[in-house]
């Protein structure tokens, strides 16, 4: 069988991840990932609709035919995007819809916070793992700087380790709606994410960066050689912390949150 290549492609509310790269959660999952190249997943939940094999399409999943947008995600299997040029911005898909149903409308939200819509792309490179050995997903040009910032690091005896990466505007979502459920309110989460659609983790150029024996995600990694390590040398590598004490955007301060800003990008 030939190999994917490890790439994500994008669709609507569907993506499409090499086989190789996900885990089985079932004995039926296990022997139909065994002999696929591909497979179809739903974004707001991870959940595997089919699995593409030489054999063709494998449901895993009670009613997989019927599951909105698979057309389109078929589709995109059929004829992926080149990516000899770097992938194009995807269509906004049913943003204003859930600004609404948050409260929020774009025009308002933008003009307060500063921040600015930011389209999925049409795929992603595979940028090594993650803490949690979950595959890392990052626009190709930041995938290749965050490998030789690694690298770079590694030299000077400090460890970066990558928390997250890519986020879909539909994971982004599900944040807001699993917060919601806990009592939190809209006011209280723009404090800490980004609305839908206004994440720099939306583009694949965003990290969040942790070290060895830190939590993820804390105010102390300020205090970290590895923090410090890039304070100094981020730059180099065309990352910038976006989101600094007393910022314009009403989000709290993250230490840990660096945005490649591309590879001729120095610092202000």
């Amino acid at each position: 069988m030939r190999p994917s290549p490890r790439i994500l492609l994008n669709t609507d509310v569907l993506d499409i991840w090499p086989a190789s790269l996900l885990r089985a959660r079932s004995n039926h999952d296990a022997r139909a990932l065994a002999q696929a190249r591909q497979v179809i997943r739903r974004k707001r939940d991870g959940r595997f609709v089919a699995a593409i094999g030489e054999a063709g399409c494998i449901g895993l999943m009670p009613g997989w035919t019927r599951e909105p947008g698979l057309a389109q995600a078929l589709q995109v299997v059929a004829s992926p995007p080149a990516t000899g040029r770097g992938p194009q911005a995807r269509p906004l898909h049913a943003l204003q819809e859930r600004l609404h149903a948050l409260g929020l409308d774009a025009d308002d939200y933008a003009a307060r916070t500063g921040l600015a819509l930011v389209a999925e792309p049409s795929w992603l490179a595979h940028a090594g793992f993650d803490r949690y050995r979950r595959p890392l997903w990052l626009h190709p040009g930041a995938a290749r700087a965050w490998s030789r910032m690694r690298e770079a690091a590694r030299d000077d005896d400090v460890i970066l380790e990558a928390i997250s990466g890519y986020r879909s505007h539909d994971y982004q979502w599900g944040i807001f709606e699993r917060k919601l459920a806990r009592g939190l309110t809209v006011e209280q989460i723009l404090t800490v994410n980004a609305a839908p659609g206004y994440s720099e983790h939306h583009g694949g150029h965003a990290l969040d960066i942790g070290t060895p024996d830190e939590p993820p995600a804390e105010e102390s990694f300020e205090g970290t050689h590895a923090f410090a390590w890039l304070q100094a040398h981020a730059g180099d590598h065309g990352f910038a912390m976006s989101f600094p004490r007393d910022n314009p955007h009403g989000i709290v301060y993250e230490p840990w949150h660096w945005c490649w800003r591309g590879d001729g990008w120095r610092g202000d």
